[in-house]
């Protein structure tokens, strides 16, 4: 009976069971033949060339209702500018040629507007326009072509990691187990060498060990075989290659020894290879989830419930479920999921996880609080301002994973050495192997090439950068700053001019105003309302000077940025602001020595001199970027001498006057001059230089604004929280390259040691393990290391 490979899945099936389509290909099953046919009619024909020899399972129709994925996925679903989005898991996703097919097939459907597939866990996102498409159909169309997809539900998540952990400590007992009496036959058959051994009783103990040793090869290191698997199907060699190729080698060539009676059995050291290397892994796993408990924490609140005033009654409903407008009931304990403005009540809240500040603070009616804060006492009665993703804990929860994602350049660095390396050790084993076969037997040449292959680890090297990475994201965040992605923590690190905002940077941006005059009896309430047509923090002291008035009704009323405001008041022409406005508009107004002028009918009628004081830290934060040899300096757009008196008080340099497109210019030029540059701001008029500088970093008061336009974000108005982004990049940088430097030494030492013959497997084994270990630890210790020095 012939054999046929499927058109579609290449698996093999006999003539019997062929379909045939009218072009003469031959498939195991419909299903397989009406995936062909759709992805030949999309154009996709280029799957097949990607796909290779990899096979694919044979696809089955499911059926998919529009009522279906209403009740099942609705929860999952969120509106984003009028658009749907939602976050999937795509089943049935076997190599690189999948994901590339996936994409393609969810950008051909009309109205999806993006999507894309995550290699690592392939979860998709996807938006898309729901009146062109709906989700019903997105799902049925991935169906169609082979593939299965569901929501991305973090509870189910949680579930299948625990049943992961419980895999992973069953294997772990079943290898520990065997190695241990593994041992004991070992030490009877070493007894024996010096006491003598029948040779029957031998082959016993030695099929024992076979028994034992089988087990923990295939159950034990079967993950190894999994990541093998992938590096042979990707190209790209990596540590289970390794530890599998030598395990295998020393299996096959035991078995061979064992029935032929001929050479010396390693089945001891098969078990006690995998065991050991399969501990490693699991303490490394174990740390490495030390490292990212903060971000994990974080993700486990939005699982939580918030107690909602229905009418008279409290009901609890899931914080996704939440919307605007509706009232929060917060008592003593209870976290604060959305944010909101108090409606009723009192109370004290613990903000240490949004700004790093340990003393309480207390909250009454219509001040806002902030999700990620924590309810200490009291009763509070709140209107939610925003759903559960519009709000701050959701929008810090998704930069640090976004953060997460985004690899610095040292990490890539490494991530492409790993592979080249793994394929120099295996070229180095097998000339290893063939140099000793020439000169002695064959157990000896192969036993030193499996101890080479095993003590080579390129997961040291891979994990020199995440895992630190890690740890400082999380320490950052007690710390009250966020790095949008983990490469800004390189970039930091390198800076070596940091750029300073003054007003609501360096200064409190309550600005106070010191002295009023009136150069002419004119009306406080026109003047209050030319003040409250602007943001602007000078527009907004003067405002608030002078609140107890009424406010008059202009017309016309039009902003200049940084420079001030017009209108109009009985026909003629009403101005506002800065010295440079009023010259510029031909109206003398002296000297700088006020930060605001008011014109009218173009003559001056009154000016405000306003003070504005340093923050506490700013001092303490501009010595300590000295004493790290950054240059600090002054960039506003306030006068000469209100910018002179901060700048000589900090002591360092400074420009004045300066607009924001001239600030934009001055980052730009000093890029240019290669100097690795932050900009300090408010994230609101300095948008624009801090997208040219290096590091975009936002000063808190607006830590939502800052979310969305910086690099870093400081969550409080404390420049102390960017001392602490500076120091904490600086030291996660030393600890990345202390771990690049011992993974590429403990390489460069136990590689040659290892091919002459003088490491044997299982010790090589144990000091790969413990290679990864030194890593992980390193980089956790960061965690204390700052704590104790910058804490």
């Amino acid at each position: 009976m012939s054999k046929f490979k499927c058109s579609h899945c290449q698996l093999v099936f006999d003539e019997n069971s062929a379909i045939t389509n009218d072009s003469g290909q031959k498939f195991c099953c419909s299903g397989c033949k009406n995936v062909y046919e759709i992805l030949h009619e999309s154009g996709f024909d280029e799957f097949y060339s990607r796909l290779g020899k990899s096979t694919l399972s044979p696809q089955n129709s499911l059926t998919i209702t529009k009522q279906s994925v209403q009740s099942l996925y609705k929860e999952f679903v969120k509106n984003e500018d009028g658009f749907n989005k939602i976050n999937l898991v795509i089943e049935g996703i076997h190599c690189s040629a999948c994901i590339w097919l996936n994409e393609k097939v969810l950008h051909s459907m009309p109205g999806v507007i993006e999507a894309s597939v995550n290699a690592t866990n392939n979860k998709a996102t996807v938006v898309w326009d729901e009146e062109l498409i709906g989700l019903a159909e997105i799902l049925t169309g991935l169906n169609a072509v082979g593939y299965r997809a569901y929501a991305y539900d973090i509870s189910r998540e949680e579930e299948r990691m625990a049943a992961k952990r419980r895999e992973f400590y069953m294997k772990l007992l079943v290898g520990i187990f065997c190695v241990m009496n593994i041992m004991w036959i070992a030490v009877s058959q070493y007894a024996g060498y010096f006491s003598g051994i029948d040779a029957s009783v031998r082959d016993i103990l030695n099929f024992a060990e076979f028994l034992l040793t089988t087990p923990v090869l295939f159950y034990t290191g079967s993950a190894f075989f999994s990541g093998a698997k992938i590096a042979l199907k990707t190209k790209t060699p990596n540590m289970d290659l390794l530890v599998i190729t030598g395990a295998s080698l020393a299996y096959v060539y035991s078995i061979y020894a064992m029935f032929s009676r001929t050479g010396e059995v390693y089945f001891d050291s098969v078990a006690m290879i995998i065991t050991f290397v399969f501990a490693g892994k699991f303490l490394e796993i174990l740390s490495k989830k030390r490292a990212s408990d903060t971000i994990d924490g974080l993700n486990l609140l939005t699982l939580s419930e918030v107690c909602v005033l229905n009418g008279e009654n409290l009901e609890q409903k899931n914080a996704r479920d939440v919307v605007a407008g509706e009232t929060i009931v917060l008592k003593a304990g209870d976290k604060v999921l959305i944010d909101g403005i108090i409606k009723s009540g009192e109370a004290s809240f613990d903000l240490s996880s949004l700004n790093g500040e340990s003393i309480p603070v207390v909250l009454a009616k219509d001040e806002s609080v902030k999700s990620g804060s924590i309810c200490l006492d009291g009763l509070v009665y709140y209107t939610a301002s925003a759903n559960f993703e519009s709000s701050l804990l959701s929008k810090i929860i998704a930069m640090l994973e976004n953060a997460t994602l985004k690899k610095p350049k040292i990490e890539q660095f490494a991530n492409e050495i790993s592979p080249k390396f793994s394929l120099i050790v295996l070229g180095i084993a097998l000339a290893t192997f063939f140099y000793y076969l020439s000169t002695t037997s064959f157990q000896n040449a192969l036993i030193i090439a499996i101890s080479v292959i095993v003590i080579a680890c390129p997961c040291a090297l891979a994990l020199a950068t995440p895992v630190a990475t890690l740890c400082a994201l999380g320490v950052g965040l007690k710390k009250g700053v966020i790095f949008k992605e983990a490469k800004f923590i390189e970039s930091l690190a390198k800076c070596d001019t940091v750029v300073f905002d003054k007003t609501g940077t360096l200064t409190n941006s309550a600005l106070v105003i010191s002295e009023f005059v009136n150069f002419k009896d004119f009306d406080d309430g026109v003047i209050l309302a030319l003040a409250n047509a602007s943001s602007h923090p000078v527009s907004m002291a003067v405002a608030k000077f002078l609140c107890k008035n009424q406010p008059a009704e202009l017309t016309n009323v039009k902003e200049f940025v940084a420079k001030g405001v017009s209108a109009s008041l009985d026909d003629k022409i009403l101005l506002g602001g800065s010295a440079r406005f009023m010259r510029e508009n031909q109206i003398s107004c002296g000297s700088d020595d006020a930060q605001y002028f008011v014109a009218f009918n173009g003559e001056l009628v009154a000016k405000f001199i306003l003070k504005d004081e340093l923050r506490k830290s700013a001092k303490e934060c501009v010595d300590t970027l000295k004493s790290l040899g950054i240059r600090p300096l002054i960039l506003s757009g306030d006068t000469q001498q209100n910018v002179k008196k901060v700048a000589d008080e900090l002591g360092i340099e400074f420009w004045a006057g300066v607009l924001p497109d001239e600030k934009a210019e001055f980052i730009s030029e000093l890029v240019l001059n290669s100097h690795q540059v932050a900009f300090v701001g408010d994230g609101i008029n300095d948008s624009i230089a801090m997208s040219l500088a290096q590091i975009g970093v936002c000063m808190g008061s607006g830590a939502d604004v800052s979310l969305e336009r910086s690099d870093v974000a400081l969550l409080n108005n404390d420049l102390a929280a960017f001392t602490s982004a500076v120091k904490l990049s600086r030291a996660t940088l030393r600890k990345i390259k202390q771990n690049l430097f011992f993974s590429l030494c403990y390489n460069a030492f136990t590689l040659p040691l290892a091919v002459m013959g003088l490491i044997i497997p299982l010790f090589a084994a144990i000091s790969m393990s413990l290679s990864s270990l030194v890593v992980v630890l390193n980089s956790l210790a960061l965690r204390r290391e700052f704590k104790e020095k910058n804490g």
